[in-house]
């Protein structure tokens, strides 16, 4: 339908199990819901079309004012919908911990009347196929329910009281008066199975809000913006399938990065990269239990020729994507194609392994243990690395361009041969340590070399262009460089003065054709909470906290962000919510808590100057930079250029990167 017009992103709230997610908006409709997994069809598609592409809508008929929170450290949603009669709170969550694929809902009476408006459209496979839905029993203990079926899926609703079908769907409306309370379930399971017995509401509420509470109290972190990052790490586990241990990029397909354009990407699936990243913010922040489920996950999929190593899995570690558009569904703001899987999985990205190895080499540091199996599987990625380093690739924004020799690129394949070193040198593993040693040096060679450019004194994007690329102030988090090394403040001043967009830093500029695409992007907000980092470890320590005091303006009212950002109409833009956007402000706050806490040790000093870390933000990996990474040089460093002001602010910072 063109024209409809969409909900905005930033008005979404999260609920999840930790298998899956869904999409709530501040009205009370469920507008994405993929069961039983995160990368399973949806049954609620109206994010990417119409309510007729299937919602679960509960809320009040009449205009309301509408706040909500989170229930303590936890996706327990609370919304107090008060309109001119009345109010009333609604409570949404997915319980955790029982195996089950359940959504809950119910609405309390808390003073006056509230009409409420109920509608139920389920739609399988992306909104596509109507389901055959019926009144009658469920399990012993109902005495009434509504099921959907089409094929092996069923959806059953349960309530106090039950819409009715009219033209295709269930609808409808009901008073609620104070002290009053109607509870609601939607359930999924195999459709030739017994229907599940109902749930105990109140214990599932309430046992949800314990563990998680329980979790979020483990964060060891004790910075500045400390509420923010819990509720982060808490979005990073609602992205962790909790018994695959396969990290999501983000819960969502296709909510575009250029609004009426193709820029739509599938991201509800593991990029080896975001998953890396994801537990170097973990690590950082004192969960190392969930090193060993990822680390655990992730010898399962890359298990087999190491030649096979693909960016990307499922969440189980399934290595088939395949790339398809959905005719049938009109886009979020009508932007086409409509795309589920993702063809990024057959893309050459020479950084990965990098990424890989820096979080291995971090969980090693904080006290998990080596799995023989683990290290086994290092080396031999490592080797086969090592034999096609100097292949051009598609790199961290996953180009559909031609691939190109992107220093980024270069940079993490030397991060990934120094880890390597270390697991010999510091943890006396085994392996061929003077190879690798040998490559590495050849590979920063050819990086100072080829990916500088001595006239500007900055790092290029690749070694055939003089454009930048926010990707380069990652250099001195992984310890290639000092912080303070002038070719890294060089760095920092041309990534300011070519890509800040309205206070928001841009992954590249696109109109360099660079990644084969048609139009424009937005701000992506992972660049942004790396320049915080990068501005944190080489001793500016004013400008990090500028910086980041603008960034966090941008997380929508329960703490959540997208992919990217839209400074011009203060909107979140891209998918939602996003673990790259999420883990790079971990890192950043890190990263700046770090900074600051040394900078008031050292009266007269800013911040320590250098530093070393894993790409998530944070110098986590102790401070050490392999000496090959010292060597200072001639260029003249430019004045770093003053970051723009504030637009306004509303919310996101990205998943694997870009297609």
């Amino acid at each position: 339908m063109p024209g409809h017009e969409n909900t905005p992103i930033e008005e979404y709230a999260l609920l999840g199990d930790t298998e899956t997610a869904a999409l709530v908006s501040r009205q009370g409709s469920i507008d994405w819901l993929c069961l039983p997994r995160f990368d399973s069809p949806a049954c609620f598609a109206a994010l990417l079309g119409t309510p007729e592409h299937g919602r679960w809508l509960l809320g009040p008929r009449d205009e309301a004012r509408s706040i909500r929170s989170y229930v303590d450290h936890s996706f327990v949603l609370e919304t107090v919908h008060e309109t001119a009669t009345g109010a009333v709170k609604v409570t949404d969550l997915m319980p955790l911990g029982d195996g089950r694929a359940d959504i809950v809902r119910s609405v309390e009476g808390l003073h006056g009347v509230v009409t409420m408006q109920h509608e139920w459209v389920v739609r399988f496979e992306y909104g596509q196929v109507r389901p055959w839905v019926s009144h009658g029993t469920g399990h012993r203990l109902d005495s009434d329910v509504i099921r959907a079926v089409a094929g092996p899926d069923m959806l059953v609703l349960r309530g106090t009281r039950l819409p009715r079908a009219r033209d295709g769907r269930h609808v409808d409306e009901f008073e609620v008066h104070a002290g009053e309370t109607h509870t609601f379930s939607t359930t999924w399971f195999p459709s030739y199975e017994p229907v599940p017995p109902p749930l105990d509401i109140d214990s599932r509420i309430e046992e949800t809000v314990r563990v998680s509470t329980h979790w979020a109290s483990r964060c060891d972190y004790e910075g500045p913006h400390r509420d923010l990052v819990v509720r982060s790490l808490l979005t990073l586990r609602a992205l962790t399938h909790s018994r695959f241990g396969g990290i999501v990029a983000a819960p969502t397909t296709s909510l575009p990065e250029d609004f009426g354009g193709e820029r739509n990407w599938d991201y509800r699936y593991c990029w080896l990269r975001d998953a890396s990243l994801t537990l170097e913010a973990l690590l950082a922040s004192g969960y190392v239990d969930e090193a060993r489920l990822w680390r655990n996950w992730l010898v399962r999929a890359v298990a087999g020729d190491p030649e096979d190593l693909q960016i990307m899995y499922a969440v189980d570690g399934a290595r088939r994507l395949p790339e398809r558009t959905l005719e049938h569904l009109p886009g979020y703001a009508d932007s086409v194609p409509v795309r589920v899987g993702n063809g990024a999985v057959e893309q050459r990205q020479s950084d990965v392994l990098g990424e890989v190895m820096i979080a291995l080499d971090e969980a090693r540091r904080r006290g998990l243990e080596v799995l023989p199996q683990a290290w086994a599987m290092q080396r031999v990625l490592v080797d086969e690395l090592a034999r096609h380093w100097d292949a051009p690739d598609n790199g961290l924004w996953e180009i559909r361009g031609p691939r190109r020799h992107f220093t980024h690129s270069r940079v993490m394949v030397w991060a990934a041969l120094d880890r390597a070193v270390r697991g010999v040198e510091e943890w006396g593993l085994e392996g061929p340590v003077e190879r690798w040693r040998d490559l590495r040096d050849r590979v920063r060679e050819e990086i100072l070399d080829k990916g500088f450019d001595p006239d500007r004194g900055t790092f290029t994007q690749h070694y055939d262009t003089r454009e930048v690329d926010a990707s380069l102030l990652l250099i001195p988090l992984v310890g290639f460089l000092p912080a303070d090394d002038p070719r890294v403040l060089g760095t920092i001043a041309a990534v300011e003065q070519d890509l800040m967009r309205d206070g928001f830093l841009l992954r590249y500029r696109t109109q360099s054709g660079v990644d084969g695409l048609a139009g424009d992007e937005h701000p992506f907000l992972a660049c942004s909470w790396w320049l915080v980092s990068a501005y944190a470890v080489s001793g500016q320590v004013d400008k990090a906290t500028a910086l980041m005091d603008r960034l966090v303006t941008l997380f929508n009212d329960v703490g959540l962000v997208s992919e990217e950002y839209d400074p011009a109409n203060g909107r979140m833009v891209g998918n939602f919510p996003q673990a790259f956007s999420h883990l790079a402000f971990i890192g950043a706050a890190h990263a700046l808590a770090q900074a600051t806490k040394a900078a008031a040790a050292k009266p007269g000093s800013e911040a320590p100057s250098g530093g070393s870390s894993a790409s998530g933000g944070a110098p986590l990996s102790g401070g050490t930079t392999s000496s090959e990474g010292t060597t200072p040089s001639d260029p003249v460093t430019p004045e770093p250029a003053q970051a723009d002001g504030p637009t306004g602010g509303a919310n996101r910072a990205a998943g694997p990167s870009g297609s």
